[in-house]
């Protein structure tokens, strides 16, 4: 049954069956590639069982970032309770469990070391078949377990993964078949938003969401405030690259002139300045994912590939300010084959980093019997093109 390799729309299909030979494949999988310490169990026939993730987020607005060391201690604290937290969470114990997937890279090598140590263990011990999965794949193929059957991507789809840590726009031929089209010269837009919001001094989202969200809340809260807003420039237009380390230095140059134009010589930011730099920076980095984005699908009408779908993960991907630009871009291009296009987005607690995607990115290697072996090392710099 498992000779040929399956796609995940085969994976669905195959446990839908009703034949009493099938069974649904149930994967544990754990992510600490960052800052968050996250489990999950997920099964083939795309029930979500449990999805635990602990921020730091006290620890990041303390030291302005994630600090890799008080992050590694952190996930050390926290992974184990994620983990029984995701068994009582989906009613199940180990012995429910198929086999066990983590985030093998990219990301930071020692927040990764937590969660692959943690699943080799486990696996190990209970004689699992184990997976390391690739953090980006994994945030690609999301939209496949979440979208419904009518809203589904189809293969060749462009997915789009803007996050703290990447921006990209990649070629997705299959669940192990990518293409990076565009991709950062420099610094992430996730990384860009950040730091802008502790430029400006923002306040924190009440829930405790990033920066990046809460400064979306910033900018939506404002929005009605009559300002001349300032205008960023798009960085190196016309070619397939992302750059926001220029977007980043205009913001700060902005600042620095509206701070020296006080009258009596440098001081604070008004609220009314706070707002106009924000809203011109969240103009401008969608403006270029716009941008860009246009550039990559003259590619793609070029070499004579249907995408019709362009699916948004990431972090990022949770702003709807975004999401907004790029899905009127699509609706309003000139061009019929980009008007054709849908925009499909993982809902927003998805889209951040967790343990889902990964048992999900994991299970067509499962279902192939694909694994890795226990003593598999870590990948912290990894390109999707080497994904399997």
């Amino acid at each position: 049954m498992f000779g040929r390799p399956l796609s995940c729309f085969q994976v669905t299909s195959l446990f839908s069956s009703t034949s009493p030979r099938l069974r649904r494949f149930t994967v544990l999988a754990l992510e600490s590639s960052a800052d968050d310490s996250c489990a999950a169990v997920v099964t083939s026939d795309r029930r979500v069982l449990s999805n635990i993730v602990v921020k730091q987020t006290a620890e990041v607005e303390k030291y302005g970032g994630i600090h890799p060391y008080i992050a590694i201690q952190s996930h050390q604290k926290n992974l184990p309770g994620a983990v029984r937290r995701a068994f009582e969470d989906a009613g199940l114990s180990v012995n429910d469990i198929d086999g066990i997937a983590f985030t093998r890279g990219p990301g930071m090598g020692g927040c990764l070391s937590v969660a692959s140590n943690a699943a080799k263990t486990l696996a190990a011990a209970l004689n699992k078949p184990l997976i390391g999965v690739h953090h980006m794949q994994a945030h690609a193929l999301t939209a496949l377990l979440t979208s419904s059957k009518d809203d589904m991507p189809h293969f060749p789809f462009l997915t789009l993964l803007v996050s703290g840590g990447h921006t990209m726009l990649v070629l997705a031929r299959s669940v192990n078949n990518f293409e990076t089209l565009c991709n950062t010269v420099d610094i992430s837009i996730g990384n860009v938003y950040d730091k802008v919001f502790r430029l400006l001094a923002l306040p924190p989202h009440p829930d405790q969401l990033g920066p990046g969200a809460a400064l979306e809340r910033f900018c939506n809260e404002n929005s009605s405030i009559d300002l001349t807003i300032p205008q960023f420039a798009i960085a190196s237009p016309g070619q397939r690259q992302f750059s926001y380390a220029g977007l980043l230095s205009a913001v700060q140059y902005e600042i620095n002139r509206r701070l020296g134009n006080h009258d009596s010589g440098p001081g604070e930011l008004s609220h009314e300045d706070k707002v106009a730099i924000a809203r011109g920076f969240q103009n401008a980095a969608a403006a270029q994912l716009e941008e860009k984005l246009g550039l990559v699908l003259d590619v793609c009408i070029r070499r004579g590939l249907l995408v019709k779908h362009l699916v948004m993960s990431g972090g990022v991907a949770s702003n709807e300010y975004v999401r907004n630009t790029l899905r009127t871009f699509l609706q309003t291009s000139a061009r019929e084959e980009a008007r054709d296009v849908t925009l499909c987005c993982p809902p927003a607690q998805l889209c951040t980093d967790n343990a889902v995607m990964i048992a999900w990115a994991s299970m067509h290697r499962f279902l192939n019997h694909d694994h890795d072996d226990y003593t598999i090392d870590l990948r912290p710099t990894w390109s999707i093109e080497e994904a399997r």
